[in-house]
């Protein structure tokens, strides 16, 4: 098959791929369910240790800061990690390909060889690839290692999405308490809801059923919540507040 001008891009007209590179999707949808599940479970405990709703907004106010903050921290500093490990193989395959580019030209041959290509075929291409040094190193780590040069995530917009992200997902159940009508019922039922629209939300982006990933999400949101109500009930402390 030859392309000429009037090639058109299936992509253009047929299908269309969302960004996975990027690092905020993966940090977004991470930091609002760990928000909202970590905070109803706060304040789930919390109450049903004993402790006054003055007591449950603060104890979730404080949740919601520190675990936004860990949160962010911890992203920026595991993209980065990824990011340097990509760094360092993309510098070992550098210096193989200029230590022996035969030898590497002739295990891409046997790499385009396993994909289907006949042995004559195979060589002519690996031979093509290796007329250019940089498009030789991006070829070989994506074959050999399925990295791409290309797909590096920002470690800043991970931290700053999952902040962002975590910060709104733990502020759902305790609206009620900062609004004045909060009730463990009330700022269980908030974030019901909240788990029912990370869930669904999360799977529409992935082009999953919404409604299987909210019920999802609602579940393990509950079961989280059961547990620390559950040990709240045993350590109770009527004295709080």
């Amino acid at each position: 098959m030859t392309h000429n001008n009037a090639y058109v891009s299936p992509h253009d007209y047929d299908h269309t791929h969302q960004s996975v590179g990027s690092g905020w999707l993966r940090a977004s949808v991470f930091g609002a369910m760990d928000g909202l599940v970590s905070n109803i479970g706060l304040i789930a405990g919390i109450a049903a240790a004993g402790a006054k709703n003055e007591i449950v907004m603060i104890t979730g106010i404080s949740g919601l800061i520190a675990g936004a903050i860990s949160m962010a921290l911890g992203e920026y500093a595991s993209v980065r990690t990824q990011n340097e490990q990509l760094d360092s193989e993309v510098e070992t395959e550098r210096q193989a390909l200029n230590r022996n580019p035969s030898g590497e030209e002739a295990e891409l041959s046997v790499l385009f060889e396993e994909l289907g290509m006949s042995e004559d075929t195979a060589e002519r291409a690996a031979n093509e690839i290796h007329a250019d040094a940089e498009r030789a190193l991006r070829v070989h780590l994506t074959h050999e290692l399925g990295l791409s040069i290309e797909d590096r995530p920002s470690p800043w917009v991970a931290a700053i999405s999952s902040f962002v992200f975590f910060s709104l997902g733990a502020i759902v159940p305790i609206l009620p308490f900062i609004f004045g009508f909060g009730s463990l019922p009330m700022g269980l039922l908030f974030g019901a809801v909240g788990l029912l629209a990370a869930g669904g939300t999360a799977a529409i982006f992935t082009r999953k059923n919404w409604v299987g990933g909210a019920l999802r999400q609602l579940l393990f949101g509950g079961l989280a919540v059961a547990a620390t109500y559950t040990i709240g009930m045993f350590l109770g402390v009527s004295a709080i507040g």
